[in-house]
């Protein structure tokens, strides 16, 4: 009696995608430090999952981490550097009403605000956000560090450009401005900002969190 067929999406791997084979997806997280993926019985809840964060599917598939870290190891991670901003987005459903924002880490002062758009995901949100957060820092000639506690996020500005899934038209024409406004930024300015992961486990929510937990 054969297997059933499972499929695999990778979050972040190189590429993000959802593969039909197990071989596949080994060749997309090849090498790729904090690779993000997972096994799902069906494409359709595949599909479903790819659109979603992997924060929320961590923990039950493929990769099996433990939810919470003990004092030695939260000790481990050190405490956040205040002197840096924090970026955030929020979407209610994926593809949903979608904003993001940038805030002081210390003081939670928002920096800048973008939204609410009617049609956008939380990856792609991510992106603008972080995307927002260098043009910001570079502007204000500040040396702070920028955090972020989305890995895809990460690895898409590293790549210069949104590898994002989602169905572009007229409801969500103003999140592809923005989007083709932030790939051009990356492609044609350098920048010195650090850009750090958030970790949520040792820290608890990122301070730009928009508490729809």
């Amino acid at each position: 009696m054969s297997k059933p067929k499972k499929y695999y999406v990778v979050w972040f791997g190189n590429p993000a995608g959802i593969y039909d084979s197990w071989k596949k997806c080994q060749a997309a997280i090849k090498g790729v430090s904090g690779a993000q993926y997972m096994s799902f019985a069906s494409q359709a809840a595949a599909k479903i999952a790819f659109n979603k964060e992997y924060k929320e599917y961590k923990g039950k598939g493929l990769s099996k981490k433990k939810k919470t870290l003990s004092a030695a190891e939260k000790a481990a991670y050190g405490e956040p550097n205040l002197y840096s901003i924090a970026v955030d987005a929020a979407s209610s459903g994926n593809p949903g009403i979608m904003e993001y924002r940038g805030v002081d880490t210390q003081t939670k002062r928002q920096l800048f605000h973008q939204g609410p758009f009617a049609k956008g995901t939380n990856n792609v949100g991510e992106f603008l956000a972080l995307v927002h957060g260098l043009a910001y820092l570079q502007k204000q000639n500040s040396d702070r560090i920028l955090y972020t506690d989305s890995r895809i996020a990460m690895g898409w500005v590293k790549k210069k450009r949104c590898n994002s899934k989602l169905t572009w038209g007229p409801k969500n024409k103003d999140v592809l401005d923005l989007v083709k406004r932030a790939e051009t930024w990356l492609k044609v300015n350098t920048y010195k900002t650090q850009v750090v992961k958030w970790e949520t486990k040792a820290w608890g929510e990122i301070p730009a969190d928009f508490g729809r937990k």
